[in-house]
């Protein structure tokens, strides 16, 4: 895979933590398997990785906390 940033062939998969606002609520998902570019720093998640996201948020929208803090491998599941 290339780095769509910067062109770089170097990456590196990882994980990465997925920081999104969601109305007056903040979640974060720690855990997120994804491509770094070693070059430039950008993360890719894959298509499957941001499917599963959006399900994990879905299931938050009607939850009234303001920070959420979860695990992608217990959550994506």
């Amino acid at each position: 895979m290339k780095c769509f940033r910067c062109k770089s062939e170097k990456m590196l998969t990882t994980t990465e933590t997925y920081f999104t606002r969601l109305n007056n609520c903040y979640i974060i998902i720690e855990n997120v398997p994804c491509e770094k570019c070693q070059e430039c720093g950008e993360i890719f998640f894959s298509a499957n990785a941001l499917e599963k996201i959006e399900t994990i948020i879905d299931g938050l929208t009607n939850l009234t906390e303001k920070v959420y803090i979860m695990d992608y491998a217990k959550t994506a599941a």
